[in-house]
């Protein structure tokens, strides 16, 4: 699929690497929804994105990814006013072990809402164009992170249940393809978050420890997760993949086995 021409909504996109998704897709000829529960960095971010590529070519609509109801406004509003959705990237997120709850409501059940949304708007069983949607994992969806129990939780949540619902897509043929990005430590505020006690809880005086595996891992910019976005929406094979990024190796993929799928 061509980015050109095609319209993107992304949640958590006027910060980290949500804002350098955008920028990409706009590089790439799309029109981009921004998402966000942040006032006024959106804001900000849409005004300086119509200085650069002119008015028209993003909106930003406030929305807490938690809240179905503002969620599903944001989805419909996005396609009233560009009349179509091409892509959507399920990419808000938090790390908040001391309040788990929430956490897992904005990283789990935020992505699962955006999904069934987008797949509402997109598939082409009912009526759709069809598309792409993104859903954003981590390394630690892949494997144990000691100091982050429930971030862990919900980034293996978010990669199994993407390879599930692509498998639906695929038998139920609803013409959507849905990918996982999953990236080592990257440079944005949600790392940072590390270093505050009221973020990590009990986990806290783990700091150094984390530290150290940043130290060790390395640290990515979230430029190179948006060029990933990019790829996944310009390779048409790609569905239920599950992309890894890392400063070693960059963009790679899991290799998992045939799999078996019972025809409808």
């Amino acid at each position: 699929m061509e980015v050109e021409g095609k319209v993107a909504l992304v949640t958590g996109a006027a910060q980290g690497i949500g804002k350098a998704i955008i920028r990409e897709l706009l590089e790439n000829g799309a029109s981009v929804s921004l998402i966000d529960i942040a006032v006024e960095k959106g804001e900000e971010y849409k005004t300086l994105l119509d200085e650069e590529f002119g008015e028209g070519k993003a909106i930003f609509i406030v929305c807490d990814v938690t809240n179905q109801d503002q969620l599903t406004d944001a989805f419909q509003q996005t396609v009233d006013h560009f009349g179509k959705l091409n892509i959507v990237v399920n990419n808000a997120g938090i790390n908040n072990e001391k309040n788990w709850e929430k956490t897992i409501n904005v990283n789990l059940n935020g992505m699962i809402r955006g999904t069934y949304l987008a797949l509402k708007h997109m598939r082409k069983d009912e009526g759709g164009e069809g598309g792409l949607i993104v859903n954003m994992s981590s390394l630690a969806g892949l494997m144990p992170a000691a100091h982050q129990p429930v971030y862990t939780a919900t980034k293996s949540g978010i990669i199994g249940f993407t390879r599930a619902i692509a498998a639906a897509s695929e038998v139920g043929q609803y013409g959507v393809r849905i990918n996982t990005i999953a990236p080592g430590f990257v440079n944005t505020a949600l790392l940072q978050s590390i270093e505050h006690e009221e973020n990590m809880g009990e986990y806290y005086k783990y700091e150094a420890n984390i530290k150290e595996m940043m130290n060790h891992y390395g640290i990515l910019e979230p430029l190179i997760v948006a060029k990933g976005v990019i790829e996944l929406a310009e390779n048409d094979t790609l569905n239920g993949a599950v992309m890894k990024i890392t400063v070693s190796a960059g963009i790679h993929y899991e290799e998992y086995g045939p799999q078996y799928q019972a025809k409808m």
